[in-house]
């Protein structure tokens, strides 16, 4: 059973564009022909792929197609730059799903080894870039699973280290009290409201959980200005933690064997792309010099 690529695109320029009418708009054709086209294939495919909301999203099984859509946009680029075919002079892009902290401290060094790729970066949280790869969103992603997505293929990174931290100043208010009690009480800083990293670390420790007086800071340089600010305590990356305890302005809390090590996967599409696979090798390496040994 046949794939008709006109129907694939459809499918795909529906989901960029959000809705049919957008789509019809981009792709030069009534919204009529749009709605006929996505029907045409839910028929051949015998599956929903769309879910009619506004904008528009697709199924599970809509997901899969939207990938393959992306991944033959892809490779017809990459075949129209080998053949030195009209339109071989567009920029070759990249979408990349990476967490904030390794946005911040060692991921932007890997896009140096690779000129003439450019890349669209997605920030979101290690543990929710695996779902922007499933939905076809993105070609690759720096994630804390080392379960393939379907379609992709994984490389470990390296470990990431979280230190607990906070201001001199801050800590010394809580010095009397154990641990476990002093974090269920004293402010916290995270980073959005789906951060559970703060509330994990003190679970590990016996307790229930953070204290419900936090400030929410969603960038990684002001999350750890606010905890050197006294603002509240915080999970830091070593890297970025280490010169300001070496300057006296964080301490750390607890003793040393209190970390968080966070493993990091490089996913990516199966795809025999030139330039996936160039930003791919440029990834693995800076980070084999920036994290920890997986």
């Amino acid at each position: 059973m046949e794939l008709p690529l006109d129907q694939v695109r459809t499918l795909l320029a529906v989901v960029d564009e959000g809705t049919f009418d957008a789509a019809a708009a981009a792709l030069h054709v009534t919204p009529s022909a749009v709605s006929q086209r996505v029907k045409a294939l839910e028929q051949r495919t015998g599956r929903v792929l769309l879910r009619r909301t506004k904008p528009v999203r697709p199924t599970e099984s809509g997901e899969v197609l939207v990938r393959f859509a992306r991944q033959l946009v892809r490779l017809e680029r990459d075949a129209r730059g080998e053949l030195g075919m009209r339109g071989a002079g567009e920029p070759t892009r990249v979408t990349v799903a990476v967490n904030a902290d390794s946005l911040a401290t060692w991921f932007l060094g890997a896009l140096d080894g690779i000129p003439h790729v450019f890349v669209e970066l997605r920030r979101e949280d290690e543990e929710h870039t695996a779902a922007l790869l499933r939905e076809g969103l993105v070609m690759a992603a720096v994630t804390s699973s080392a379960d393939a997505v379907p379609g992709c293929s994984v490389r470990a990174l390296g470990r990431m280290r979280y230190l607990p931290v906070a201001a001199p100043e801050f800590a010394a208010e809580f010095a009397g009290e154990p641990l476990v009690e002093a974090l269920a009480g004293a402010p916290v800083i995270v980073f959005d409201r789906v951060d559970d990293f703060q509330d994990g670390f003190v679970r590990r420790l016996g307790g229930t959980g953070a204290s419900a007086l936090r400030h929410y800071v969603p960038t990684s340089e002001g999350f750890v200005d606010a905890v050197t600010a006294g603002l509240g305590w915080g999970m830091v990356p070593e890297v970025q933690a280490a010169p300001r305890l070496r300057e006296g302005r964080l301490v750390r809390l607890g003793g040393p064997e209190l970390r968080v090590d966070v493993p990091l996967y490089w996913q990516q599409w199966k795809l025999d792309s030139p330039a996936l696979g160039a930003l791919a090798d440029s990834v693995v390496r800076t980070a084999g010099g920036a994290l920890r040994r997986p």
